[in-house]
């Protein structure tokens, strides 16, 4: 048994399940170690009070508390205080920087680059705002053998005004070398947009290092609390940018015919945000710290090498994707449906995901409607991809 699971109540819950838990869907959400379960009550029983809006003490330690979770999340991944923003997830991230600040220079007739494997929170914004605007998009396609980016280098060289890619697919677990795209972009004048919410769970983020302008990634995917996203921004360009959401907190002064806001990140977190939330997740970036990024990285790297030598053992299935080190498979098999699939392994208490994955542009790619899809995270071990494969063989011999 993996040397984590000891630390997460849900694997010992047995309202649902019979036996043990596998959990495998952990690229939609994972779950929570108790530390980070009980950092919930120890706020809301001591030291709970809207932030900044107070003198009081009780309000100042809320208000410090949540100041500290920024300076936490900003060490996690090299940057600097202001330079994060807090949202309730990836997508508002994303909404966020097209409405802002992708609106305020993009014009007709100008070039915005996305990726074939984008998930439908890093497409269906710029489709909204194309409408609006009549620039144009062009996808960044994948090689049918290697499953990389393959047109990369010749559509960057129609100079696109932006690129907005994934660090990490959440259908192909494939990840791009975003250090050489930004660096490629950059010469480009293009500027580079990073959805890292399959990433930075198990990988090492440093901003500086992979000079990206934007990067944003979700709290729940990462141990911590639903209703946390993270908006990465180069301070040069979140100055640049004007709120999109308006209210209380964010201003500096408001007059009947006229307002002005705060600084960054400041004006983009209107109203009374989830500030009991946002600071429950420095415990989850505590718990990560405290085993090590690095051990992390190596533990998912090896387990994710085991799942994929496993799961080729099952008759008829096709594994859309190769070999690598995110943890990321997603397969079909041969005459089986995949909602089914995902029920079978339900009854053998193995949970994991059947659809599109909010990826129906690649889903149509691949010229499939659905897949299954393996996601494993610290918790798990190799017993649970051995349940799997012993489950889906099972299944396989069915049909």
């Amino acid at each position: 048994m993996s040397r984590y699971k000891k630390d997460f109540p849900i694997f010992q819950n047995t309202k649902f399940y019979s036996k043990d838990l596998v959990y495998l869907d952990n690229s939609a959400t994972t779950q929570k170690p108790q530390v980070v379960i009980n950092e919930f009550s120890q706020f809301y029983e001591n030291s709970n009070a809207n932030i900044y809006r107070g003198v009081y003490r009780l309000s100042e330690e809320a208000t410090s508390l949540y100041e500290k979770s920024r300076k936490d999340v900003a060490d996690f991944i090299g940057a600097k205080e202001n330079e994060i923003v807090f949202t309730k997830n990836t997508t508002e991230s994303i909404n966020l920087i097209v409405l802002s600040f992708a609106r305020s220079i993009l014009k007709k007739g100008d070039l915005v680059l996305l990726s074939i494997v984008e998930h439908h929170s890093n497409i269906v914004p710029w489709l909204i705002l194309q409408k609006e605007i009549g620039f144009k998009i062009k996808y960044i396609d994948i090689d049918d053998t290697s499953f990389e980016f393959s047109n990369i280098d010749l559509l960057l060289s129609e100079n696109p005004k932006i690129v907005s890619i994934t660090h990490v697919s959440n259908v192909t677990g494939i990840e791009n070398n975003i250090k050489e795209i930004a660096n490629k972009a950059h010469r480009n004048g293009a500027i580079i947009i990073v959805d890292g919410a399959q990433s930075i769970p198990h990988k090492k983020i440093d901003v500086v290092d992979l000079d990206c302008d934007f990067f944003v990634f979700s709290a729940h995917k990462m141990l911590g609390p639903t209703g946390v996203g993270v908006l990465f921004g180069k301070q040069k360009f979140l100055d640049e940018m004007q709120p999109i959401f308006g209210g209380g907190e964010m201003i500096l002064s408001v007059e009947q015919n006229n307002c002005s806001f705060k600084s960054t990140p400041y004006k983009f977190e209107a109203g009374t945000i989830n500030f009991a939330d946002t600071i429950v997740f420095s415990k989850s970036l505590e718990y990560i710290s405290n085993i090590g990024i690095s051990k992390i990285e190596k533990y998912i790297k090896d387990l994710s090498l085991y799942t994929y030598k496993r799961l080729q053992e099952v008759d008829g299935i096709k594994i859309y994707g190769l070999e690598n080190t995110s943890g990321i498979y997603s397969f079909s098999i041969k005459k089986i449906h995949p909602h089914d699939i995902a029920s079978f392994l339900d009854e053998d208490n193995i949970a994991i995901r059947a659809g599109h994955h909010c990826a129906q542009v690649l889903m149509e790619r691949f010229e499939v409607y659905a897949l299954c899809r393996v996601s494993i995270y610290i918790y798990n071990d190799k017993s649970d991809i051995d349940k799997l494969v012993d489950s889906l063989s099972k299944i396989s011999r069915l049909f």
